[in-house]
């Protein structure tokens, strides 16, 4: 493993290549869940700057990850090599999300050079990047990518603005071991 000062070269390239990336997060304390989360989807991830990134948060069924940042900010991105050569790339950071109807959330989406539909964005997850590392990947598989599913978008379409707040409203209020997120009564 390899510690680097900051996401630039042949990492920046190797990370804006991937089509899927695994983001990590945990609860403060020994209690709750760690969760870990895919995500894909094209123009979805951006790198910001050496040591930022952000990516599309959509509406999902659950929102542990919104939670966990909400309770304590950690959060891991982990992005591999499942063609070309092996390699996995990590980036640890402190993350905040940023929710639809904020004033910054319009000026963050700007920043994406070229998402798909945002309509059904619940957040834009920024993430200020503290550790940077590669490592082999020699154990990760290699595997074919054919391309995107569009069912999550297309299932937003059917959804109003007024559903999707609905839908955040009781679906995405707390994580499953009951902590709040940005979007709970309270917050």
């Amino acid at each position: 493993m390899k510690v680097h000062e900051r996401i630039d070269g042949r990492l920046r390239t190797f990370i804006e290549a991937q089509p899927m990336f695994f983001v990590a997060t945990a609860p403060t304390g020994p209690g709750g869940r760690v969760n870990v989360s895919p995500k894909g989807m094209a123009g979805t991830f951006v790198v910001l700057d050496e040591l930022r990134v952000a990516y599309l948060d959509y509406h999902g069924s659950g929102a542990e990850t919104i939670a966990h940042l909400t309770e304590n900010g950690r959060i891991t991105l982990m992005f591999c090599a499942f063609q070309g050569p092996p390699n996995i790339v990590r980036l640890h950071g402190q993350g905040r999300a940023v929710p639809v109807g904020e004033p910054e959330h319009a000026e963050l989406l700007k920043l994406f050079p070229a998402p798909p539909d945002t309509h059904g964005v619940r957040s834009v997850i920024d993430v200020a990047v503290d550790r940077v590392s590669d490592s082999c990947g020699y154990s990760v598989p290699l595997m074919s990518y054919e391309g995107d599913r569009d069912l999550l978008i297309r299932s937003h379409e059917r959804r109003s603005d007024d559903d999707l707040a609905e839908y955040r409203r009781v679906k995405n209020a707390v994580s499953i071991d009951g902590r709040p997120t940005i979007f709970a009564p309270d917050a």
